[in-house]
């Protein structure tokens, strides 16, 4: 199989779908979706996240949380209901809201390699509101969860999957779940399809 310059099909995304997809038995339909576009996956394992591992893999710095929770405030503010902490601390009770969801169970967590690795899955994952998320893609599909909801409930949206936003996010996050040795190098049958520049040999 030709190589591309670069290894551009080589690009990783890191993915775990959440405990409400485990719980609503969703794994299979979730690994389909991602799988029927060629990309193929080097790594999967179950786990439950510990505590530490969720607040590094979030990896959230106090400019994050500060505008986070000033925003929390302005709309706590215009709702009538009372200020009660820091901006900081509203920002940091956004993180601890997911990190309570991501550890109340077993989450499944992926590699998937190929081209454009992060922006297919981001593509196929949809957006991180499911009540907005795009017909076709997992969230909007799959699952009906709102903002206005998660708020009432003061919880974690539920959207069932995580995806990298992009290539280094991606490469920074799979050193937080996987060791090195934990990552398969193997080729698909379909590669030589997606990525053999003369396609050759698939004649009689």
């Amino acid at each position: 199989m030709e190589q591309h310059p670069h290894n551009l099909h080589k690009e990783r995304s890191f993915v775990i779908i959440k405990p409400d997809g485990v719980q609503r038995g969703l794994i299979g339909e979730i690994i389909h979706r991602i799988e029927r576009t060629g990309l193929k996956m080097v790594a999967l394992k179950m786990v439950v996240p510990t505590e530490d591992q969720c607040w590094v893999h979030y990896n959230k710095d106090e400019t994050w949380f500060k505008e986070k929770g000033e925003r929390t405030i302005g709309d706590r503010t215009k709702a009538g209901l009372p200020i009660e902490k820091e901006a900081v601390e509203y920002g940091k009770d956004i993180v601890r809201a997911l990190v309570k969801f991501m550890t109340a169970g077993p989450v499944i967590a992926m590699i998937f390699e190929g081209n454009k690795a992060v922006g297919i899955v981001k593509k196929i994952v949809g957006g991180t509101e499911p009540l907005s998320s795009d017909v076709g893609t997992i969230r909007g599909d799959l699952t009906i969860d709102s903002y206005d909801l998660s708020v009432a409930d003061n919880r974690a949206v539920r959207n069932l999957i995580h995806c990298s936003d992009k290539p280094e996010e991606a490469n920074r996050e799979i050193k937080i779940w996987f060791e090195e040795k934990e990552i398969i190098q193997y080729r698909l049958i379909n590669e030589a399809m997606l990525y053999d520049v003369d396609l050759n040999q698939i004649g009689e």
